[in-house]
C-alpha cells in the first residue's frame, strides 16, 4: 500500500528556512522532517512512498539520490571503471520511494491527482510533509476498513501556543496557570486513508483537497474522522522548528515510535 506525501508547498510562513529548501527538508534532530514522517509509517509496516514534489523538488531528489553515500561509508573507484561500493546497511534499506514532479503551482488535490498512475491498490494512505504525531497507522487503517466509507481524516485536539490563566471571582487574583493547554474542538492533522474512488473527486491542478473534494465527501456521508488521542505537531513557523528540535534533544519527541 502506497503512502502519498505532499511535499510541494511553498512554506511561506517559514521563510527563515524555506527560502533555501522545501519545508519537508527542514531538519529536526539532524534529519529532515520528511524522514521523520517516513520512519513513522515504516514503523507500522508501510514503506512504499510516493512523494508529490513541487517547490525545490530537485533538493528532495538529491537527498534520496545521495542517501546511501550520506548514511554510511563507501569506497569509490575513479576513472572509466567508475564504481561505488557501500559498506554496511542502514535501517531504511527496504524503503521504496517514488519521486514525482507534480508542478510548481499545483494545489494539494491536483498533486494527488497527478500521482494517480503510481497508486497501485484500491486504498492508499496520504499525509502532509509538515506534520508528525504518534498516530497508530494500523489502527487508523483498521478504523477506515470498518466504517466502509471512501475517506478518513485523522482529527486531533490542538495545543494552545500560550498559557492560560484562571482567576478568582473578582477577576484579579490568578488561581491557576495552565501552560499551553489543549484547546476545545478538533482539527485535521492529515494522516488520511483514501479509497481509490476519491481520485475521481479531484480535478485539475488548482484542485484544493481541503475544499470541494473533502466538502463534497462530507456532504455525501463519505468522510469519517479517526480521533487520535495522542500527540501531533505541525511545522508552520520557525518557532515550531525550534520547539520540535528542543523536543528531540530532550527526548520528548513523542512521534518517535521507532527504535
Amino acid at each position: 500500500m502506497q503512502v502519498v506525501i505532499l511535499c510541494g508547498g511553498l512554506g511561506t510562513r517559514l521563510r527563515e528556512e524555506t527560502e533555501f529548501r522545501p519545508k519537508p527538508l527542514v531538519e529536526v534532530g539532524g534529519h529532515p522532517l520528511l524522514w521523520h514522517i517516513m520512519k513513522l509509517y515504516a514503523h507500522h509496516g508501510f514503506k512504499d512512498f510516493v512523494l508529490c514534489l513541487g517547490y525545490r523538488g530537485n533538493m528532495i531528489k538529491e537527498f534520496f539520490l545521495n542517501y546511501e553515500a550520506m548514511k554510511g561509508d563507501f569506497t569509490i573507484t575513479l576513472g572509466q571503471g567508475h564504481q561505488v561500493t557501500y559498506h554496511g546497511e542502514h535501517l531504511e534499506q527496504d524503503f521504496r520511494v517514488t519521486l514525482a514532479e507534480t508542478g510548481a503551482d499545483s494545489m494539494t488535490g491536483g498533486r494527488i491527482k497527478r500521482v494517480e498512475r503510481y497508486i497501485e491498490g484500491d486504498t492508499f494512505l496520504c499525509t502532509y510533509g509538515d506534520g508528525v504525531g504518534d498516530v497508530d497507522i494500523k489502527a487508523l487503517l483498521e478504523f477506515h476498513r470498518r466504517h466502509g466509507r471512501l475517506a478518513t481524516v485523522t482529527a486531533v485536539r490542538p495545543q494552545s501556543r500560550y498559557g492560560t490563566l484562571e482567576f478568582d471571582t473578582e477577576g484579579m487574583a490568578v488561581t491557576h496557570f495552565n501552560e499551553k493547554p489543549s484547546l476545545d474542538g478538533l482539527i485535521s492533522a492529515g494522516f488520511f486513508v483514501f479509497d481509490r474512488k476519491v481520485l475521481d473527486y479531484l480535478h485539475g491542478d488548482d484542485c484544493v483537497l481541503e475544499r470541494e473534494p473533502l466538502e463534497r465527501l462530507a456532504a455525501e456521508g463519505q468522510l469519517m474522522a479517526y480521533q487520535h488521542p495522542g500527540t501531533w505537531q505541525g511545522m508552520d513557523t520557525y518557532r515550531d522548528v525550534l520547539h520540535m528540535n528542543e523536543m528531540w534533544a530532550d527526548g520528548r519527541a513523542t512521534w518517535k515510535v521507532w527504535d
